[in-house]
């Protein structure tokens, strides 16, 4: 079922969702499957499964510049299928233009449609760590309203190079990404809300917000983009801080404010223990809050560990 489906039958009431990081290729999928055990009693109409490109670093060997892969992780669309027949519940793999060709994100939409996925998650993806900007990948896609042009594309039957015939149409929901405090390369919030507009105008159906700590900054992102003309349903998505080092690594990575009195809570911790406890307690605080206002979504980045996320969902769901 297609996410703005799953929202339009839930007649008004938030739903709990998350979204999980795949396991380094080796580990065995059991190690995913502990992780969302525990969050299955909240009932969770989908699941969001994140993917990355593969990681080189640069070595010199006699003389010259070698590469060696530092990173992989198994298939998203695999992982995708497996969590949805293990769990009978719907999964969202997220797809990338960097490390893609135009030709292998088509393939990977072939395997999604065979496979009854229903809904892809549409996104540009970061830079290399070796690049200073984010480069397209030769002959794949520069920003990620051109990938939501070619899944649009697909929903109408139309394939690359028209080497197929359309005899059976894909019918994707297409979610895509929006910034509350903007992406971090954008000149001003008004620019980035206008490159939103952009995607949603190529075929986006529903938007899955970069994680915010402050609530007032969705509020204020979700009136702006109704002003500017994007009606589709925005998700909030919410982390909880769990090592005191987020303080430093997440306005870093995500260009986001922390509010005062987490920053100053966080700091007061004597423990991890105490630190991952305030992460779930502002969580929480955060959650109440946009509950009572009616969005649609609750989405929970759980980045590899669920205990937190299940403290929070029993204190909500």
């Amino acid at each position: 079922m297609k996410i703005t489906d799953h929202i339009k039958k839930s007649n008004g009431k938030t739903l709990f969702s998350f979204e999980i990081i795949p396991p380094k290729k080796g580990k065995n999928i059991q190690e995913l499957y502990n992780n969302i055990d525990p969050l299955m009693e909240f009932n969770p109409p989908f699941i969001d499964v994140t993917t990355s490109r593969e990681e080189y670093v640069y070595i010199e060997k006699e003389g010259l510049l070698d590469r060696k892969l530092t990173r992989m992780r198994p298939g998203t669309v695999g992982i995708c299928a497996a969590i949805k027949h293990k769990y009978n519940v719907d999964t969202v793999p997220h797809v990338l233009c960097g490390g893609f060709t135009k030709e292998e994100t088509e393939y990977l939409l072939v395997d999604c449609h065979y496979l009854g996925i229903d809904n892809v998650m549409a996104l540009r993806g970061d830079a290399m760590s070796h690049q200073k900007y984010f480069e397209a990948s030769n002959g794949g896609h520069k920003y990620a309203k051109d990938l939501v042009t070619q899944i649009q594309n697909l929903n109408c039957g139309k394939y690359l190079h028209d080497v197929m015939e359309a005899t059976n149409k894909a019918d994707f929901c297409i979610g895509v990404a929006g910034y509350p405090e903007k992406h971090l390369e954008a000149p001003s919030l008004q620019t980035d809300l206008k490159r939103l507009k952009e995607k949603v105008a190529a075929g986006a159906d529903y938007v899955v917000t970069q994680m915010f700590f402050d609530n007032q900054k969705y509020f204020e992102f979700v009136e702006a983009a109704k002003k500017m003309g994007i009606h589709i349903p925005i998700i909030p998505g919410i982390k909880p801080i769990a090592v005191q080092r987020h303080l430093q690594l997440l306005p870093q990575v995500f260009r986001i404010d922390l509010p005062e009195t987490l920053i100053h809570s966080v700091e007061s911790c004597k423990t991890s223990k105490e630190v991952r406890q305030v992460g779930i307690e502002w969580a929480i605080q955060q959650s109440r809050e946009l509950l009572a206002a009616g969005v649609p979504v609750l989405h929970y980045y759980s980045m590899g560990k669920s205990d937190n996320i299940q403290a929070i969902a029993k204190e909500l769901f």
